[in-house]
């Protein structure tokens, strides 16, 4: 899929620098850098929408003693 994005011009100079130093291409790094962030916004969306639940009563929560010893990780 084709995207367009319009860059700072820091960021693209910083971008352009990095490809020029290392022999990849622009599109290498942004594709690096979305991926990268995209799995953190994410994370953080999952854990917000835990929040929201357990807070409304929705779900509950496992004390980390009851997990450790339900996975054989004790002390």
């Amino acid at each position: 899929m084709a995207v367009s994005i319009r860059l700072p011009g820091d960021v693209e100079a910083r971008l352009k620098n990095l490809a020029a130093q290392t022999g990849r291409t622009k599109s290498f790094y942004m594709i690096e850098a979305i991926t990268e962030h995209l799995e953190d916004l994410e994370d953080l969306y999952l854990a917000e929408q835990r929040m929201t639940d357990i807070r409304a009563g929705r779900t509950q929560t496992v004390p980390l003693a009851e997990v450790m010893q339900r996975y054989g990780m004790e002390d």
